[in-house]
């Protein structure tokens, strides 16, 4: 038998150690439903991964109808001893008011903030102020459990979406902290995207993988199919449009809320952050 020439045998080592593993996400197609401004970081960290990334926004942020609740509360800034920040739309919505307002940093100096988790404190620290507390899990149960003793007697500014859970001001009440909830922005359904939603789950190239990053976005992605439970909230049956599809959620609170809409979370982040929902992602998707 004829031997294979030398320079060949080395041309193909050569080549095989030049083939790089394909990325773990590769040819995966995933469903970004952030809201438009906000879905870059998400979709930049799956596509430096190898997926094919579609976005069609399941959620949009909306000013509130009225600013005076936010404006007042920031005009009385020196009554309050802490401000909480649950979301970056909620450091941008207020930060846009303080300048509106004119009210400079020096009067938010005595403040002590609480930031959700380090999205948002970066956010609030981009903006030269210190933030003392982020809770080692970005729930709000864990933002009362981080501040437990250091809220008794004290006046609380808590800046936040229109609808949003009320643990931290219910349980920081009963630690005894007087509590405001103003309202800095709201989340609407963008009724814009209930057709390409329904149009891209009846194609061959749906999503093999859905992520939802908040409640919010879970809820609303049910309203954009809309279907309608009992007693009229929005539920989903096993339906065709979504079989074989793969729900990534970023944390316990948005998988929990998944389930309550009849939805199973097959993926949910250890780290409740999106470049710890990437990771898990890659994680599940790893042979």
């Amino acid at each position: 038998m004829p031997s294979i020439p030398e320079k060949q045998v080395l041309q193909a080592v050569k080549t095989r150690e030049n083939i790089k593993p394909a990325p773990p996400l590769a040819g995966t197609r995933i469903l970004v439903g952030r809201a438009r401004h906000q879905a870059s970081a998400l979709s930049s960290g799956l596509r430096k991964l190898g997926a094919q990334v579609i976005e069609i926004p399941f959620i949009e942020i909306r000013r509130p109808r009225s600013f005076v609740p936010l404006d007042t509360a920031l005009k009385n800034i020196a009554q309050y001893d802490w401000l909480i920040l649950t979301s970056v739309n909620g450091v941008e919505r207020v930060w846009e008011r303080i300048g509106k307002l004119r009210i400079r940093r020096n009067r938010l100096a005595h403040l002590k903030i609480a930031a959700i988790g380090p999205a948002t404190r970066q956010a609030i620290e981009d903006r030269c102020l210190k933030v003392q507390v982020v809770p080692k899990e970005y729930v709000a149960e864990s933002v009362v459990k981080s501040l437990r003793s250091k809220v008794k007697g004290k006046r609380v500014l808590l800046a936040r979406a229109k609808v949003a859970r009320d643990v931290i001001p219910r349980e920081l009440r009963n630690l005894g902290a007087r509590v405001d909830v103003v309202e800095a922005y709201e989340t609407v359904v963008p009724k814009s995207s209930r057709t390409r939603l329904r149009t891209l789950l009846k194609s061959q190239r749906h999503p093999q993988v859905i992520t939802f990053t908040s409640s919010s976005t879970a809820r609303n992605f049910v309203e954009l199919l809309d279907q309608k439970g009992p007693r009229g909230h929005s539920r989903l049956s096993p339906v065709l449009l979504l079989e074989g599809i793969h729900f990534a959620s970023i944390g316990p609170v948005t998988s929990q809320t998944l389930r309550e809409l009849g939805l199973s979370p097959d993926i949910e982040a250890r780290e409740y952050t999106i470049p710890g929902l990437i990771a898990a992602i890659a994680a599940h998707k790893r042979p």
